[in-house]
């Protein structure tokens, strides 16, 4: 996939249309996971850093190399605090290099920092590490989640106090490679184990946790999205189908897995397509999540417009999002 188109873009004025501005301007950020622990809210993102690696599909020049937590009174704060370095590579005995999004949960007082990282035989596999603080430092396991594959887990607390995990990435996040159950050779580039376009799309993963959030408690399972007739989302429909970035949030007893978004009745679905939560931005993806505070709903999300359009250098912003009166999620639109 090419780069963005991004000469003919007036930064200054794209900026000024933004209807938010970077919660941070002294890092890169992206890639943000959203939660409420203790009436804070801690923002858990990938930290994108200035590199000589070409551009390409595998994702190669999205190096990142550690992960800087942040935290926001509330969404309507113009800064975000940066509390350093939380977690990095190189204090990962089984990662080698990537290190791109991570998400978090807590319980009874321990938090849990969910990242992806590419091991030391160029597979993405999925870590955990644990503090007593939400910001860190956090203590990685000494190996990766048994069975786990992909990237950019997302971990969900449902009202019953038990966790599931939403993963998985195509292409450069290598999902198309284990649609055997192992692991295929890269083959003719990323785009060699793809499903045909009249096959059914390849699907996100979810996974419930065990008691001490460590470990999958059972196999992975595919979350599957329905179209209209109630028939799986196909693999050439680009508009529709599952690509990365699985985030979960519950709302009004409706289970909303988004990338775009779908619902369903419960954690494993099948969920049906609803609809697109955010329009296009600068910077060619668009990870996010979404969190309730103070009664109200907020999108973070990240572009590129800080450091105009460089694809892998993007900055997390927040907006507010509002579900309508039949529970669908009004699309916004990140520039005026």
């Amino acid at each position: 996939m090419p780069e963005d188109p991004i000469d003919h873009i007036d930064f200054d004025d794209l900026n000024q249309k933004a209807i938010s501005k970077p919660v941070v301007s002294h890092i890169y950020t992206a890639d943000p996971s959203a939660h409420v622990f203790n009436g804070t809210i801690y923002i858990y993102p990938s930290h994108d850093i200035e590199n000589d690696i070409p551009f390409d599909d595998l994702g190669s020049h999205f190096a990142m190399e550690d992960y800087h937590i942040l935290s926001m009174n509330s969404p309507l704060d113009k800064t975000a605090t940066d509390h350093g370095v939380a977690l990095h590579v190189k204090d990962v005995p089984w990662a080698d290099k990537q290190m791109w999004a991570p998400d978090a949960t807590e319980k009874e007082g321990t938090y849990y920092l969910f990242f992806p990282a590419k091991d030391h035989d160029g597979i993405f596999r999925i870590g955990v590490a644990t503090s007593s603080s939400p910001v860190g430092p956090f203590t990685p396991q000494p190996t990766p989640i048994k069975k786990s594959f992909s990237i950019d887990p997302a971990v969900f607390k449902d009202d019953d106090g038990s966790y599931y995990m939403y993963f998985g990435g195509i292409w450069g996040g290598q999902l198309q490679r284990w649609s055997t159950g192992s692991f295929k050779a890269e083959g003719d580039g990323p785009l060699f184990h793809l499903p045909g376009d009249n096959e059914n799309a390849l699907c996100g993963k979810v996974a419930r946790l065990t008691s001490d959030l460590l470990e999958f408690a059972e196999d992975a399972k595919d979350v599957v999205i329905l179209d209209e007739k109630g028939k799986p989302l196909l693999a050439g429909d680009n508009e529709r189908r599952f690509f990365e970035a699985s985030w979960m949030h519950k709302y009004k007893d409706k289970y909303y897995f988004s990338y775009c978004y779908a619902i369903g009745d419960n954690p494993y679905g099948p969920f049906s397509y609803a609809g697109r939560i955010l329009n296009p931005v600068v910077g060619w993806t668009s990870h996010h999540s979404i969190v309730e505070f103070n009664g109200k709903w907020y999108l973070f999300y990240h572009d590129s417009s800080l450091s105009k359009g460089v694809t892998h250098l993007r900055s997390v912003k927040v907006a507010e999002l509002i579900h309508d009166a039949n529970g669908k999620i009004k699309t916004i639109d990140p520039y005026k």
